[in-house]
C-alpha cells in the first residue's frame, strides 16, 4: 500500500464550478472505500490536492483519471508517489 498525490491544477474556473459537485461525490465514494487519505482545495484557488491510498501508482492514477474534474477537463492532473516521513 502506498500514498499518491494528485495535484489538480485549475484550467477553467467557470467549468470547475459546474463539475465540483460531481467531483465531491466521486471522492466521497472513494473515501468510503478507504481510497482517500486526504483531500482539499488550495487556498489560492489554483486547484486542489487528493492523496490516494492504493497498491500501486497505476491503481491510483486510474482512480485519478476517473475524477470528473479530469474527465471534463476543468482541471489538469499531475500525479506523484508520496512518501510519508514519520518521526521516530
Amino acid at each position: 500500500m502506498g500514498y499518491f498525490a494528485a495535484f489538480l491544477h485549475m484550467l477553467d474556473v467557470e467549468k470547475n464550478k459546474d463539475v465540483l459537485p460531481r467531483h465531491i461525490q466521486y471522492l466521497d465514494e472513494l473515501d468510503a472505500k478507504g481510497k482517500i487519505f486526504a483531500r482539499g482545495p488550495f487556498t489560492d484557488k489554483s486547484g486542489g490536492l487528493v492523496v490516494y491510498v492504493a497498491d500501486s501508482f497505476e491503481e491510483a492514477n486510474a482512480l485519478a483519471l476517473k475524477d470528473p474534474h479530469v474527465v471534463e477537463e476543468s482541471r489538469e492532473l499531475e500525479m506523484k508517489e508520496w512518501k510519508i516521513l514519520v518521526k521516530d
